[in-house]
């Protein structure tokens, strides 16, 4: 089989890939749930490529995003409920619905016309799936109310600044930042009294509050903690490769270097980035 730039191939590939007596022994026994992270990953990845201004990268993270749709798909025409076709026609017919003004009428509007008219027609979509799933006897509780627009489906720190943004419309926010770092000590010490508990499940859930109040003071004083955590990320993955780099200029390793040594190592690095 040869690589093509036509869709189909793709789709004839997933076909080979999924097949239950030729087909390869892992992508077989896949489902839903066991390719979902490799879908977010995959979103993430190509997010990378675009903040490294890398076209060559992006478009392999397109292509490997690409095939998680097309896996997606797979998995559900096996089992009766979709194809990638509906996949695609789904998202024309989205597309062509929510820009009237391109494709069926020649009004000229102007940026902000055209998003207003965009959140109407997706409030319309939104409804009209709703009462689908209504019919169908799915209920999504956490859909409804004032929150009921912020979407579960992002990363879990992007959602907690949305529902804060959120609520903060209605005057549910602290008025400045230094009552947040109050909120963050007394969260603490929470997260502390959880620890001596030995409860995981407790403890999970005050380490959530924790994060839930420093992704606050984020937003208020104008730093999104998503951007901070990652420049944090950056700057450890340096230091800790100073830690490396030093160490095989000495002879050692990291297994066989002990924490009195690299916390020094680390300093170093810290010191010589001032």
């Amino acid at each position: 089989m040869d690589a093509s730039k036509d869709i189909s191939r793709l789709i004839e590939i997933m076909v080979a890939l999924r097949d239950p007596e030729t087909g390869c022994p892992w992508d077989i026994v896949q489902t839903f749930e066991t390719i979902k992270p490799y879908t977010i990953e995959e979103a993430y990845e190509v997010a990378d490529a675009i903040e490294r201004k890398d076209p060559d990268d992006l478009c392999d993270e397109l292509g490997d995003l690409l095939l998680q749709v097309v896996y997606h798909a797979r998995i559900a025409e096996e089992a009766g409920q979709f194809s990638f076709g509906d996949v695609v026609e789904a998202v024309t017919r989205k597309m062509i619905r929510r820009h009237p003004h391109v494709f069926a009428r020649s009004d000229e509007l102007t940026p902000e016309a055209v998003k207003l008219q965009w959140d109407e027609i997706k409030a319309e979509e939104k409804r009209e799936r709703a009462e689908r799933r209504a019919r169908r006897g799915i209920t999504e509780d956490f859909k409804a109310g004032f929150l009921g627009s912020v979407q579960r489906s992002q990363p879990a720190l992007t959602e907690a600044l949305k529902l804060q943004q959120k609520a903060a419309h209605v005057g549910f926010d602290w008025s400045e930042a230094e009552p947040i770092l109050d909120k963050i000590e007394e969260e603490i010490g929470e997260l502390r009294e959880a620890l001596r508990g030995g409860r995981k499940d407790k403890v999970a859930d005050e380490l959530g509050d924790l994060i839930f109040a420093l992704a606050n003071i984020g937003r208020h004083v104008d730093a999104d903690p998503e951007d901070a955590l990652r420049g944090t990320n950056t700057k450890f993955r340096r230091r800790f490769n100073h830690i490396e780099t030093e160490l095989q200029k000495s002879g050692e390793t990291l297994y066989g270097a002990t924490l009195e040594r690299m916390e020094a190592l680390w300093q170093a690095a810290k010191l010589g980035e001032r």
